[in-house]
C-alpha cells in the first residue's frame, strides 16, 4: 500500500512522465536503490525530485517498479488516444 511520506507530499499526477521514466531507468541500470530516500535520489543524480517522490518512499524495488511501469503505461495509452483524435 502507498502511504503519504515525510518528504515530498504530492502524487504522480504532478510528475511529467519524463521524471518518471527517469527513476524507472535509474532502477533499472542500478543507480537508484530502493527503498527511496533524499540519499539514493542524490546519489542517483535525481536531486531535483527530492520533494517530488514521497509516494515512493519506503517501497521495495518490486513495488517501485510496478507503479512506476502501470502509470507511464497509462500516461502513454492516454496521449495515443489524445493523439489519434
Amino acid at each position: 500500500m502507498l502511504t503519504p511520506l515525510k518528504f515530498g507530499a504530492v502524487g504522480l499526477s504532478e510528475l511529467e512522465t519524463l521524471d518518471l521514466t527517469r527513476l524507472l531507468s535509474r532502477l533499472h541500470d542500478g543507480t537508484l536503490e530502493c527503498p527511496i530516500g533524499p540519499s539514493q535520489l542524490h546519489q542517483a543524480g535525481l536531486s531535483y525530485l527530492v520533494d517530488r517522490v514521497g509516494f515512493l518512499r519506503g517501497h521495495d524495488e518490486t513495488t517501485v517498479r510496478a507503479v512506476l511501469v502501470a502509470v507511464i503505461a497509462e500516461r502513454r495509452k492516454q496521449d495515443s488516444r489524445v493523439n489519434s483524435d
